[in-house]
């Protein structure tokens, strides 16, 4: 792993600025992945053996990313919107996990720490990089339970709206009665008064040909499926 100052500066520049939560952030990741003994968690041999649980969408989440390499699209990356400034950092291999969150006492030790600054961003950005960190942190090792279905990998579970028909992926439907459901059509979207926006670019629509070419290959696919059961229900009989 690369050292605080080489992050940090990567991890400001890849943010968009350097802050306290940049360098809170770093520190985090730099010990998290510490605790679970992964030197290289960007690296090829040990990028699949770390997931992240975030539980705040600030600064400090991007710095956290940036350096373990966790991503939410590869599945390495949960956030829990609890508002936490925290982070838990999980080793799929050994099992070992370890909670670690920024204490609000380093927030009030600041001055202490970065005593020549005034301005109290300068003095925070100061005071965050200096300080221990049994000061700037409170680490609790912990067991997370993961469900097969929030593991990364292909998706390993479909199911279909009843409603709208859309397609939810790794059991995040809703059931009711026997039937799933997709959650804005179960539960109060984050969304409203939605609907189709018909213009030449959007909503792509097959042509004629294309269409005909996707029925016959439909066709295709079910006659095969009949062919199949046809010689299977043959060989069944002459084996009898």
């Amino acid at each position: 792993m690369q050292n605080f100052a080489s992050l940090l500066k990567s991890s400001a520049d890849a943010h968009g600025h350097l802050c306290p939560g940049q360098v809170v952030g770093v520190r985090m990741a730099m010990l998290g992945c510490r605790l679970i003994n992964l030197d290289e968690p960007t690296s090829h041999n040990q990028i699949k053996k770390l997931i992240v649980y975030i539980e705040m969408d600030r600064c400090t989440a991007d710095a956290v990313a940036h350096v373990t390499g966790v991503k939410l699209g590869r599945r390495s990356l949960k956030f829990m919107d609890y508002g936490i400034m925290a982070a838990t950092f999980v080793n799929l291999e050994s099992g070992k996990a370890f909670r670690i969150v920024s204490t609000e006492e380093a927030r009030d030790l600041a001055g202490y720490f970065a005593p020549e600054i005034s301005e109290k961003h300068a003095q925070q950005l100061a005071a965050y990089k200096r300080m221990p960190d049994n000061v700037l942190f409170r680490v609790q090792q912990v067991k997370v339970a993961i469900n097969e279905y929030d593991m990364p990998g292909p998706t390993r579970h479909k199911a279909i709206c009843i409603q709208c028909g859309q397609v939810v992926r790794d059991h995040r439907e809703v059931l009711k009665d026997g039937h799933a459901f997709c959650r804005p059509c179960a539960e109060k979207a984050y969304f409203s008064d939605a609907r189709e926006i018909h213009r030449p670019d959007m909503n792509w629509v097959a042509e004629q040909s294309t269409r005909n070419m996707f029925l016959d290959h439909l066709k295709s696919k079910q006659s095969n499926k009949i062919e199949s059961i046809s010689r299977k229900k043959k060989i069944f009989h002459i084996n009898q």
